[in-house]
């Protein structure tokens, strides 16, 4: 099952409390609807995948280059380990934001365009 016919199962039982039984095959085959969810696919992938590569890329430096994250950062005695791990914690707030920001925007716009295509 691809990501789309997914997307659009996970829909049809919320759009069926809304519309008639029949109107939701209406929606689902609409284009703006279409684009909406391949839009936010894409980004919700993009996100997902970025925030894989810091992780997995933080958890690999600790399996494996341990002199490097055990180095203090300005001499102080704080290590790049505890900073890189912070970052990772941030990185995640960031691309929080990013989809929030993203959601709230131009897929809350095409939701509302949708909306007004269907007459709802």
């Amino acid at each position: 099952m691809n990501v789309n016919a997914t997307a659009a199962t996970a829909v049809e039982s919320r759009v069926t409390a809304d519309v008639g039984a029949g109107d939701y095959q209406t929606i689902l085959r609409n284009p703006s609807f279409q684009e909406l969810v391949a839009s936010r696919n894409k980004f919700v992938w993009t996100l997902s995948l970025l925030m894989l590569f810091i992780y997995l890329g933080f958890i690999l430096l600790v399996a494996f280059d341990k002199p490097l994250l055990a180095q203090k950062v300005a001499g102080g005695t704080t290590s790049l380990g505890i900073v890189l791990g912070l970052a990772v914690i941030i990185s995640a707030f960031i691309l929080t934001g990013i989809y929030v920001t993203r959601a709230n925007g131009r897929f809350d716009a095409l939701t509302e365009r949708l909306k007004r295509e269907v007459g709802r």
